[in-house]
């Protein structure tokens, strides 16, 4: 008895040996897009609302799996928005849309004659995975 189940364990252990995982995983094609719609390029003023219009797309109908919106100073880096608060958004439709508006006052940080930089960026469910990245710059007047 004790060799039956001795050779039990190794035939289980030999099975469970050869079925190893597939060292070249399929790379999975998202072709993800960020659509930035608004804002423009144009120059803004303080006292302005921004009107924040982002839809992130993959053209494969892949999840949409992290959507980040963020608007920093170009000038010294500073970060001044950064939405949504939860950027693992998993949509399965493989759309997205991101709106929001914001003032662009002193008390949000932003100062006339500076330069910003609107960012919108999308990435599967690994860092960097189909990672896409578009950008607008404005300035504050």
């Amino acid at each position: 008895m004790k060799h039956l189940f001795f050779y039990f364990l190794v035939s289980l252990s030999l099975i469970l040996s050869s079925c190893s995982k597939d060292e070249n995983p399929v790379a999975i094609d998202y072709s993800y897009h960020a659509h930035i719609d608004s804002p423009d390029a144009t120059d803004k003023s303080l006292g302005d609302t921004l009107i924040i219009h982002v839809e992130f797309e993959s053209h494969t109908g892949e999840t949409i799996h992290y959507a980040n919106v963020r608007i920093y100073n170009k000038d010294n880096g500073t970060e001044l928005y950064s939405k949504p608060d939860d950027i693992h958004v998993d949509e399965e439709s493989g759309v997205f849309v991101w709106e929001d508006t914001l003032v662009l006052s002193s008390s949000n940080g932003f100062s006339a004659g500076s330069h910003y930089v609107f960012e919108a960026k999308v990435w599967g469910d690994n860092d960097g995975d189909g990672e896409v990245i578009e950008t607008v710059e404005f300035h504050v007047m």
